[in-house]
């Protein structure tokens, strides 16, 4: 029988899935902080909206590209929020941010070239970019900085089989926000590179500490930008699956040609909720984001009261990227913190080479069980 592709054998399973499996199959009082979902059930308006439509008739496929009245309440969202112009024809409604970056990584990235990433990283540009038969390429950026991006790093890696680089800001899984001058100089030596930027920009609404803007935004190099977004994070809508892909029309129009061979479309139904959430009330979703800004100060303040671990402040998202100062690897920790103390944490290897010896976790649940978690850290930490 053919074996199947090297593209998909190369492809590893994520450590933050192998945590989540062990858990679920671990009796007792589990503290669960090692998934990043919001721990919020969608806004009532967003779900009466999309109810409305699937009793109305709008259970049919829509064009490849999307509702247009989705595609202009992104456009718009984007404008008003993050400094991003696009039109509507250049933005594909998508099922889910990840498919958004799977067609974007596609479309520029061709057998044996590269795609670049700052590490640490989610690890799914890995897998990305092994389904497009390309290499991905991790530029490890510095602990001591917080793994803030360090643009001469990453453009000094570029070269001429550099196809992409993807920019996640804020990070998965530092919190980390780049800063304007950085990505301007990572845009900017791309554009000379013929290159373009992915976007990753799913957590931008999540921005606590300054105005959050899209990478296309802060460059002169629009044109060399693609921008992934979803309304998963902010608008707690994870299984709605509803993201989306904004760029260079020329490009967005050849991506079109391929998503007719993958999903056709997103689900008619969550576009219309899409609507719904990115132009109804704000209300609930500025109370999410008032809930999560405030869970981020207390991790950051209990991290500091803990002796032998630490972590780079969260600017943005919904993760804290723990040091703890203890021997051995990151994914036999995090196994002993579950078994030993009850708390499940993703393991820092699962986000690359810069990420071992690290803890990633998700403050995207509630106070009470973000206080038991962490003194079950505390207690792990001190007695492994």
């Amino acid at each position: 029988m053919h074996e199947p592709t090297d593209r998909v054998r190369r492809a590893e399973r994520s450590q933050i899935r192998v945590m989540y499996d062990l858990a679920a199959r671990t009796e007792g009082d589990i503290v669960r902080l090692e998934v990043g979902e919001p721990d919020f059930d969608t806004p009532a308006h967003v779900v009466e909206a999309a109810a409305t439509a699937a009793r109305e008739g709008a259970t049919h496929y829509t064009s490849n590209a999307g509702l247009p009245e989705c595609r202009r309440a992104i456009c718009d969202a984007m404008a008003t929020d993050y400094g991003v112009e696009h039109d509507p024809e250049e933005v594909v409604v998508t099922v889910g941010g990840m498919e958004a970056l799977h067609l974007a990584t596609l479309a520029t990235v061709g057998p044996d070239e590269e795609l670049l990433y700052p590490g640490p990283a989610w690890p799914n540009y890995v897998t990305q970019a092994f389904l497009a038969d390309g290499e991905p390429v991790e530029v490890s950026m510095a602990p001591e900085t917080g793994f803030d991006l360090d643009a001469d790093r990453l453009i000094d890696r570029m070269g001429p089989t550099t196809a992409a680089v993807v920019l996640t800001t804020p990070s998965n899984p530092t919190g980390r926000v780049y800063d304007p001058e950085a990505i301007r100089a990572v845009v900017e030596a791309a554009a000379d590179h013929g290159v373009y930027v992915i976007a990753d920009e799913v957590y931008t609404g999540l921005t606590y500490d300054r105005e959050p803007r899209g990478v296309a935004a802060l460059c002169g190099h629009p044109d060399h930008v693609l921008t992934v977004g979803s309304c998963s994070k902010t608008y707690a809508m994870t299984g709605w699956r509803l993201g989306w892909l904004a760029g260079n029309r020329d490009v967005v129009d050849e991506i079109l040609k391929i998503r007719e061979s993958t999903t056709a479309c997103a689900s008619s139904v969550s576009q219309h909720a899409a609507i719904a959430a990115l132009t109804g009330p704000q209300d609930p979703f500025e109370e999410m984001y008032n809930a999560f800004r405030r869970r981020r100060d207390y991790v950051v303040d209990r991290i500091e009261a803990i002796d032998g671990l630490s972590a780079p402040r969260p600017e943005g998202a919904f993760y804290a990227f723990l040091d703890p100062e203890v021997e051995g690897d990151s994914l036999t920790f995090a196994k002993y913190l579950l078994e030993e103390h009850g708390v499940v944490l993703a393991p820092g290897s699962g986000f690359g080479t810069a990420g071992e010896g690290r803890l990633r976790l998700s403050f995207a649940n509630s106070m009470d069980r973000l206080e038991a978690g962490l003194d079950r850290i505390e207690a792990g930490t001190a007695s492994y």
